[in-house]
């Protein structure tokens, strides 16, 4: 915009004076004069325009303010004309009040020219400074869009929302319409023995409802291309190739454009490497849009619209795909670790059933109620429970901790697993040979008395014998009733001691109880099939639960399960076991599954040793565990009131 200086016209003042310079003096005949008043003049070069004020208009502040918006919103730059006397003390605060430049009049033609042409150098300046804050503040804005969204894509482990994050993002920063994602499957060496896998798509301007499906990789496909070349592909009008037809082999098929009433003009199709330069997927990004807010509803939209994806939209996503790859990589990672990880817990599930049977799906139904308690807590908002939040990882520690809450079993003899009655079965079985021994010992002695001079006696001592037969009998019933884990009739307690006071002769001649002080014990044991020994040998699951989990390197987020498995036989007064925690103490996550533990015992289909109970009676005894100071009072109420234990009952 260089002027060139020529002429000597006479000194100007006025507007007048001035547009008639302009249209006679060499170095202005370029610009154009517009607006003229008595104290404004409008001059034009190219699309840089002037507004030339004269002091009657910008003396008075105020009346500058308004000139200014106009010259802001026209794009235009406000210059002052004035006597040296005008502008006394005022030059410094010039750019304060939006002012490009000062002119001092009178002047000659010449002096002018190189005014206006330092006038028009200087917007110049301003707007190509502008430019540069405008494109550095492009570049600072992407710069921290990219910086976010690695940060986000970092954090995400759930390969679906990553996928959709990545797409959503790509599409954000290229001002992409539609896009899709797709994601490489397969083990073979060679990349065309594998396949895409189509995952998600999104469309601004119209709502496709796409299924998963799977395609070769091969040139026919823009997606195939792109992994096999391994690099980017820039599309800028697929409707203006040639259809089928292409420098990269791969065919565009319009059909299901036309179906849904679409047009997949502009495309940039770009690979997702894994840190081993692997590709593991495809961002494919469909229609860059002029404005981004309007969408492509018709025909012409997609004319006046749809621009290609320039060079700058192709970097950043190409930047977004390279951090795209690594998290990709690593949710994928983090998938294959999480599965192979939850098929070591529920094989761990199998094996704890597996010892005992008659329990088995307690330990997935304590799981599913815990965390369906933890989920309605998450909810809550006042009270007490309102600070307990419980995030994907949360309920995870949850669900896992809850599965394996019993894998000490494993440390616990089987037959006491097990046990259904007071006695062994072989333990049982020998008592009952044992009382068929006495009773055969008793027929032979009898046998063995008679002689010719008893003969007369013969039917008392018949009659003798059936009475201590029918006594063993009685014996022997009472030892059945007794085995079975209920409660005695009353002096049931008082017979057994008596009947393990009694005693015959062995056949090698020595003298034995009727019943074994382990067997008095055992048939002794007021309530239920389990000896204070063998109690204690059940109770030691928790601890075995509690010293295996350990040994598992859970990681920061997992670190907790073994403390919570471990402690949800604890009771909030100290009672519980195995180390008698204090309330504040045992995490709650654990007096959650206290609450589910005990329900689901209750409740469970019948067992050898127990009949299943109604979920309202099962209530009540938990409700008698919380007046009793046991069990947690708010947690209850929630899964009473939230009905959360209907979980179980109706799956």
């Amino acid at each position: 915009m260089r002027l060139e200086s020529g002429g000597e016209p006479p000194l100007i003042r006025t507007p007048g004076e001035l547009c008639a310079t302009v249209a006679a003096h060499p170095s202005l005949r370029a610009c154009a004069v517009g607006a003229q008043d008595e104290a404004r003049v409008g001059l034009r070069l190219g699309e840089a325009e002037l507004i030339l004020l004269w002091p009657s208009v910008w003396r008075d502040a105020s009346a500058l303010e308004p000139e200014r918006a106009r010259a802001a919103a026209r794009g235009s730059a406000l210059v002052l004309v004035g006597a040296d006397a005008d502008f006394a003390g005022l030059l410094p605060t010039l750019r304060e009040r939006g002012v490009l430049q000062a002119v001092v009049l009178p002047a000659c033609a010449d002096r002018l020219a190189v005014e206006l042409q330092s006038a028009f150098e200087n917007l110049d300046l301003r707007r190509r400074g502008a430019e540069r804050k405008q494109t550095l503040d492009r570049y600072k804005y992407e710069l921290q869009e990219l910086l976010d969204t690695s940060r986000a894509l970092a954090s995400e482990r759930d390969v679906r929302k990553l996928l959709a994050a990545i797409l959503l993002n790509a599409r954000q920063i290229t001002g992409a319409d539609a896009g899709s994602v797709y994601v490489v499957e397969g083990q073979a060496e060679d990349v065309r023995d594998r396949v895409l896998h189509f995952m998600l798509s999104q469309n601004d301007s119209v709502q496709i409802d796409l299924t998963e499906a799977t395609l070769p990789i091969d040139g026919k496909s823009i997606v195939g291309a792109a992994v096999i070349l391994r690099e980017s592909i820039n599309l800028p009008d697929l409707y203006a190739l040639e259809f089928g037809t292409n420098p990269y082999g791969f065919q565009h098929d319009r059909s299901f454009d036309e179906k849904i009433g679409y047009q997949t003009r502009s495309m940039l199709t770009v690979p997702m490497r894994s840190a081993r330069d692997e590709v593991i997927g495809v961002i494919q990004l469909i229609n860059k849009k002029r404005d981004p807010k309007r969408k492509l509803a018709k025909d012409g939209d997609f004319e006046s619209n749809v621009v290609p994806f320039d060079q700058g939209s192709a970097e950043l996503a190409g930047a977004l795909a390279a951090q795209a790859g690594v998290s990709l990589e690593n949710a994928l990672l983090y998938e294959e670790v999480r599965s192979l990880f939850e098929g070591f817990v529920h094989a761990s599930v199998i094996a704890i059933e597996s010892r005992d049977p008659t329990t088995s799906g307690h330990s997935q139904r304590v799981a599913t109620l815990t965390v369906e308690l933890a989920r309605v807590v998450d909810r809550i908002d006042q009270g007490p429970l309102a600070p307990l939040k419980f995030g994907f990882d949360a309920l995870k520690k949850i669900e896992y901790a809850g599965l394996l809450h019993d894998f000490g079993k494993v440390g616990v003899r089987e037959k006491v697993l097990v046990k259904a009655k007071k006695l062994y079965d072989s333990d049982r079985q020998l008592i009952l040979s044992r009382f068929d021994y006495i009773k055969k010992a008793l027929e032979a002695d009898h046998l063995r008395a008679l002689s010719e001079a008893a003969r007369a006696s013969w039917p008392e001592r018949e009659a003798d014998l059936k009475a201590r037969l029918h006594e063993i009998d009685r014996f022997v019933e009472l030892i059945l009733r007794a085995n079975e884990p209920t409660v005695l009739p009353e002096g049931g307690f008082d017979a057994l001691k008596e009947l393990a006071a009694r005693t015959y002769c062995t056949p090698g001649g020595e003298e034995r109880p009727f019943l074994e002080p382990d067997e008095l014990v055992a048939l002794s044991i007021p309530r239920g099939s389990l000896t204070d020994v063998e109690r204690i040998e059940i109770e030691s699951h928790v601890t075995h639960t509690y010293n295996f989990l350990r040994k598992i390197p859970w990681g920061r987020l997992y670190g907790d399960i073994p403390m919570i498995a471990g402690s949800h036989h604890e009771k909030l007064d100290g009672s519980g076991y195995p180390r008698h925690l204090p309330a504040r103490t045992i995490p709650v996550e654990a007096k959650m599954m206290t609450i589910s533990d005990i329900f689901d015992a209750l409740t469970a289909s019948d067992r050898p040793y127990k009949k299943a109970m109604a979920a309202d009676k099962a209530l009540a005894i938990i409700e008698s565990e919380v007046k009793a100071g046991k069990c947690d009072p708010e947690l209850f109420r929630v899964f009473v009131e939230a009905q959360v234990f209907k979980r179980v009952l109706s799956g």
